[in-house]
């Protein structure tokens, strides 16, 4: 059966719209998809999707995160051995995260990492036959937003919540931060750690995102300016 963009795919589904695309111009395969030597075939259930120019991948509703290289998680360190760090992102299995994949870290200096502590990481490697591996630097060497997070509150969702809220059309974020400030961090594994002025916004931010994953942009923008007004009236 011939599947195209926005058709509701299954396991084993052949993409030949995908391939021909792919004879013309490069094409990005995302998750759910696989390229194998007969064409492109579907691994999950879920909607066929497709970003300008050549991005394609099944959005569906799952829990479990399946590790995919360049994207950013959210762990909790579990366990310290030698010089890596054990961190548990919610896979199949914890991801090594080495003392030197941080910014300056050297043998003489290394990070001050503890157990418990909540890491913003990039997935380096990630592949069914070989543990996954996280890092704290990008491509540059340098932190950026990534490494240790203090304080704020850490919540699990879905991973199709994670992509509704980090989706540009999507006017929650913008929609939340002109209420008020707060700082925000997002985990393609289903994390989301939030931080706020007071315990009453934090609380009622993530009440928020996780409430949206329903709901319509409309209603979204209602839903934040209905909050907006409720802490507003505690303060008062």
């Amino acid at each position: 059966m011939k599947v195209a963009v926005g058709d509701v795919v299954l396991p084993g589904d052949q993409c030949e719209e995908i391939a021909i695309a792919g004879e013309k111009s490069k094409v990005l395969l995302g998750p759910g998809l696989r390229k194998e030597v007969d064409g492109i075939f579907v691994t999950k259930a879920g909607r066929l999707k497709k970003r300008a120019p050549n991005t394609y991948w099944v959005d569906n509703y799952q829990k479990r995160y399946i590790p995919a290289r360049g994207e950013n998680v959210i762990g909790t360190v579990i366990q310290k051995a030698g010089d890596v760090f054990r961190v548990d992102v919610g896979s199949h299995c914890s991801a090594s995260l080495c003392y030197l994949s941080f910014e300056g870290a050297t043998k003489k200096n290394k990070p001050k990492v503890n157990i418990g502590d909540v890491v913003y990481a990039k997935m380096l490697v990630a592949s069914k036959d070989m543990e996954p591996e996280i890092v704290c630097v990008d491509s540059h060497g340098k932190q950026g937003r990534l490494g240790v997070l203090e304080d704020g509150f850490v919540f699990k969702c879905s991973l199709n919540l994670i992509r509704k809220i980090l989706n540009p059309e999507c006017p929650l974020l913008n929609s939340l931060k002109n209420e008020w400030p707060f700082e925000l961090a997002a985990g393609m594994n289903g994390r989301i750690w939030i931080k706020a002025k007071t315990t009453r916004e934090t609380i009622a931010l993530g009440n928020a995102i996780l409430a949206c994953e329903y709901l319509a942009s409309d209603e979204i923008k209602s839903m934040c300016t209905n909050i907006a007004s409720t802490l507003a009236g505690h303060v008062s």
